[in-house]
């Protein structure tokens, strides 16, 4: 840790002003800091030099930037600088003052109904909002969950983030921490998608419900195989008081195979909520969908190994096989002769005019009597999600078999009008916009254009405008940033130059100076000490540039005169009436004054001041007064031009 300390004081890229360390971790250490040129308080996660060249750690840093760069939420950690060069690398978010929820728990111990749901709720939400973005967090657990004093809940760490259509970071032994809270298919090797998130997150409420975890064992190794093969203790064993209700959720969302599981997390949500108006509620559980073993890899995934027990296994296999198929053989007669005596005739409800919802959805789901798919369609004079029609009709009969001979609904729904509004895509990249589009089913055209503020690749605006009302089907011109527009200028570093030297090569840049500000400093006075434009920004022409200068060690701003007792500098020296100044300094090469003269103006123009020939001129030379006036004036403006810029206060008067 000792190492990381002398980044504390320094301010990174001319921005980020390191206040302290506040942790540090496998792969990085996290510093709080001041965002100077936003004025907010951040924090910057810093990759470890240890790990700075492995390009496995890399990619999953720029992943985590690239994860929350698509996404907006109020329970995701925000992500406002990324930076990552050979010598350090580095991402500034959003500062969250609070504790893990792994912490919490540690001292809590089990939680309380209401925080169970209040902080699975809100997980819930921002998984919502990244699932619909293409992001599959992947590393949902305790330790990436950020709990604030107020209550509110931030998801955090989406380095290992599985992004839509890009190269992700895999699952390596860096993250095998995060075993205890993998899905079967993650343990087992096979695709994921989101419902993977939602298995981590009902271990998470198993865990909060009960103190402890589902499964643990001795190797991370043996951990992963229960999660691909056993089955977890009743929560309500270890703790009698957890509503059945809560149970409930928790045992389908821990699913082993996840078609059996919440298929999206607002399913999972809409029972939560059911709960939280009802702490008693039982739900009807739905009949799970039938799987095949070898689905999540874990049975498969023996008989295929290699191994001295692989012919033990593949003999006792095989032996099992065709014992079951015997009692399948049986069972399925059985229930063949059963079928014919247990159909039932049922009467089809009245669907059409209802509201097309979550809980209606999830009835569906429950039924072991009803399949429905849904077909939806633009309808201008009714509200969208109204059911518009129904197959087959209400009042018709239909005999069915429970859990096997279904009566399949069919169901037209309304999309509202076929007018949509243009979303606001501004900051977005031009594959987010599309696919923002597409969902309203508009066409898009791309334009390139130049922007002073918008990073290149993203939309700096759309044709027609954001919220305006367009018809399903219309195209959207939207103007992609190509680059900064031409005559821009790459802001230089003034910090150490001298006043005149920042001014001069402000006017050459055409920029223009702002505020000045001087401080004491132990620095010469006329130094400049720091500046508002970070160095090699891109700026227009006429741009503001403000500017801290030295005022010298002495420098008093309370004073009359701030700058006086200022000790000054050999080139902002002038003469008293009782010295001499020296050749070099006020006058031009061959020409000196006279012992006690001045170099003031007043003092050199008088009409009956005079000098020796051999004091103005070269050898031979004769000048009439009009010309000893005239060099008089050229000797006082050699300094002028030498001397540095002084402020009003420390100009010599005229």
């Amino acid at each position: 840790m000792e190492q990381y300390e002398k980044f504390v004081g320094a301010v990174l890229d001319g921005r980020y002003k390191i206040d302290c360390i506040i942790g540090v971790g496998g792969m990085a250490v996290v510093f709080r800091a001041y965002d100077m040129l936003m004025n907010r308080v951040v924090a910057i996660k810093m990759l470890k030099n240890e790990i700075a060249n492995d390009e496995q750690s890399v990619k999953r840093f720029i992943n985590e930037s690239k994860a929350v760069a698509m996404m907006s939420h109020p329970n995701i950690v925000s992500i406002y600088d990324v930076n990552v060069r050979e010598d350090i690398k580095y991402i500034a978010m959003e500062y969250v003052e609070g504790i893990t929820l792994k912490n919490y728990m540690n001292r809590r111990g089990s939680l309380t109904l209401r925080e169970i749901i209040s902080y699975t709720e809100q997980i819930l939400k921002a998984l919502a909002h990244a699932h619909s973005k293409g992001v599959i967090h992947r590393d949902i657990k305790p330790q990436n969950i950020m709990l604030l004093k107020s209550g509110l809940v931030k998801v955090t760490d989406f380095g290992i983030a599985k992004l839509p259509n890009a190269e992700t970071v895999t699952m390596t032994d860096k993250a095998i921490g995060t075993v205890y809270y993998i899905s079967p298919e993650q343990a087992s090797g096979v695709g994921i998608d989101t419902r993977s998130d939602l298995y981590s997150l009902g271990v998470m409420m198993y865990e909060m419900a009960t103190g402890t975890l589902p499964f643990t064992a001795d190797s991370p190794v043996s951990v992963a195989m229960m999660q691909i093969n056993d089955s977890p203790k009743a929560p309500t064993e270890i703790n009698p008081t957890i509503p059945r209700g809560l149970e409930q959720i928790i045992g389908i969302a821990m699913e082993k195979h996840s078609e059996d599981r919440y298929q999206n997390a607002q399913a999972m949500l809409a029972q939560l909520n059911a709960l939280k108006e009802n702490p008693n509620i039982v739900f009807k559980m739905p009949k799970k969908k039938p799987s095949e073993q070898d689905e999540s890899g874990s049975f498969l995934s023996l008989l295929m190994g290699n191994g001295p027990m692989f012919p033990i296994i593949a003999g006792v296999t095989l032996a099992f096989l065709i014992l079951f198929s015997v009692c399948g053989i049986y069972v399925f007669n059985q229930m063949m002769n059963a079928s014919k005596t247990t159909a039932e005739t049922i009467t089809v409800p009245n669907f059409t005019g209802g509201m097309y919802s979550d809980d209606l959805q999830s009835w569906f789901d429950a039924s072991d009597i009803y399949k429905v798919s849904v077909e939806y369609v633009y309808d201008d004079k009714t509200e969208a999600g109204i059911i518009l029609e129904q197959d087959p009709q209400a009042d018709s009969k239909r005999k069915v078999l429970a859990g096997q001979n279904y009566c399949e609904m069919v169901l037209t729904v309304s999309r509202g009008a076929d007018n949509v509004t243009v979303p606001d895509l501004k900051g977005v990249d031009a594959r987010e916009a599309r696919l923002r589009l597409k969902n309203l089913d508009l066409k898009m055209v791309i334009e390139d254009a130049t922007s002073e503020v918008v990073t290149v690749g993203q939309v700096i605006s759309t044709n027609p405008e954001k919220g305006t009302s367009v018809k399903v089907g219309d195209t959207v011109t939207v103007y992609i940033c190509s680059g900064m527009p031409e005559g821009t200028i790459e802001v230089p570093d003034f910090v150490g130059m001298t006043e005149k030297e920042a001014f001069l090569k402000i006017i050459e840049l055409d920029l223009r100076p702002g505020t000045i500000i001087y401080k004491k400093d132990k620095s010469e006075a006329g130094t400049i000490l720091s500046q508002t434009l970070e160095v090699e920004s891109l700026v227009i022409a006429k741009t503001e540039i403000d500017l801290e200068i030295s005022g010298g060690p002495k420098y008093d701003p309370q004073a009359e005169n701030p700058f006086e007792g200022v000790p000054e500098t050999t080139d902002k020296e002038t003469t008293t009436p009782d010295e001499t100044t020296k050749p070099e300094e006020t006058t031009k090469p061959g020409e000196t004054t006279k012992p006690g003269e001045t170099t003031k103006p007043e003092e050199t123009t008088k009409p009956d001041g005079t000098t020796k020939p051999e004091e103005t001129t070269k050898p031979a030379d004769t000048t009439t007064p009009d010309e000893e006036t005239t060099k008089t004036e050229e000797t006082v403006a050699v300094p002028d031009d030498s001397q540095e810029p002084q402020s009003p206060e420390n100009t010599p008067a005229n």
